[in-house]
C-alpha cells in the first residue's frame, strides 16, 4: 500500500478548506499545500497566502453558499469544514446558522462532487463533549431539511440557544457526522470531526472580549498550555489523508487531555 509518508501526502488531490484566511484554516491550507494538495480556499475575506483557487463564502447566506458550491465545481477529493464563530459574537441564531446549518448546506452540496476515496472532516469543539447526553435535544435541529427550516426550528425552540448557540451548533456537527457515516461509507466516502480544546485563534479573541480572560483561565490545562492552531490543523490533515483510511464516523478530541481529566476525576470520586 505504500509508506506512511505516501499515505499522508495529498499529491493530485483537490481539496476545499473553509475559514482559510485565519486561525486553524490558514495553517491547514499551508500544510496541505506542502503535502502536495491543490487547495481551494473559502472565506469571507481573501487569505494572504496564495492558493490554487479562492472563492468568497458567507456561511450565514444561502445564496453565498450556493455560489461557492458552483464555483468550486468538481471533483472534490477532501473537504475541511473549519470556518466558525463563537458565542462571543452575541448572536445565537447566527452562531447556529454559520457553525451548523450553513456548514451542512455546503457539505451536502459538495458531496455531490465527491467520489470513492474522498473524505470530509469538520471542526466541532470541546464545548460539545456532552453530545451524547444532549442528543435528544439536538435531534430536532438535525432533522430539519434545509437551512431555512433549521432557522425556523431555532425560532420555535429559543431555549435550545439560550446559552449562546455554540454548544448546540457543535453538538449538531458531531451528530451530523455520525449520522452520515454509514450512508457515505457505502459510497466509499469517509466523514469525521475533531473536538479542539482552547486554541489560540481569532475565536479565542471573541471569547476574551465577551467573557474576559478569567473565563479562559478557568479551563484546565493537563499539558500546561493551550493549543497552537497548527497542532489542530495537522490532525485535520491526518483525518482526510489516506493514513486514516479506516477511520470514519468519529470525533477526535484534540483537547490536550481535558476530556480524559474529566473522566479521571469522575472515577476518583467513585473510589
Amino acid at each position: 500500500m505504500g509508506s506512511i509518508e505516501q499515505w499522508s501526502r495529498y499529491d493530485g488531490r483537490r481539496v476545499v478548506v473553509t475559514g482559510c484566511a485565519s486561525g486553524i484554516g490558514a495553517h491547514l491550507a499551508g500544510q496541505l499545500r506542502e503535502l502536495g494538495a491543490e487547495v481551494i480556499g473559502l472565506d469571507r475575506v481573501r487569505p494572504r497566502a496564495e492558493l490554487a483557487e479562492f472563492h468568497e463564502l458567507d456561511l450565514a447566506d444561502p445564496a453565498s453558499i450556493d455560489r461557492a458550491i458552483a464555483a468550486v465545481g468538481g471533483p472534490v477529493d477532501a473537504l475541511f469544514n473549519v470556518a466558525g464563530v463563537s458565542s462571543g459574537i452575541g448572536d445565537p441564531l447566527r452562531v447556529v446558522t454559520i457553525n451548523f446549518l450553513g456548514t451542512r448546506r455546503l457539505t451536502e452540496g459538495l458531496l455531490a462532487t465527491m467520489g470513492a476515496g474522498s473524505a470530509v472532516v469538520s471542526v466541532s469543539s470541546l464545548a460539545a463533549a456532552g453530545y451524547l447526553d444532549n442528543k435528544h435535544s439536538v435531534e430536532g435541529l438535525l432533522r430539519t431539511a434545509d437551512l431555512a427550516e433549521g432557522i425556523q426550528w431555532c425560532h420555535r425552540y429559543p431555549e435550545a440557544l439560550a446559552d449562546g448557540g455554540y454548544r448546540l451548533s457543535k453538538e449538531a456537527i458531531i451528530l451530523f457526522t455520525m449520522s452520515k457515516a454509514v450512508a457515505l461509507g457505502a459510497r466509499g466516502i469517509r466523514i469525521n470531526c475533531t473536538g479542539p480544546g482552547v486554541t489560540e485563534t481569532p475565536i479565542l479573541d471573541q471569547l476574551r472580549g465577551a467573557y474576559g480572560q478569567d473565563y479562559l483561565d478557568g479551563f484546565p490545562q493537563p499539558l500546561g498550555r493551550v493549543s497552537d492552531p497548527a497542532e489542530q490543523a495537522s490532525v485535520l490533515a491526518f483525518l482526510n489523508s489516506r493514513a486514516a483510511a479506516f477511520v470514519t464516523g468519529q470525533v477526535l478530541w484534540v483537547d490536550g487531555g481535558i476530556v480524559a481529566s474529566r473522566v479521571a476525576a469522575e472515577l476518583a470520586e467513585r473510589r
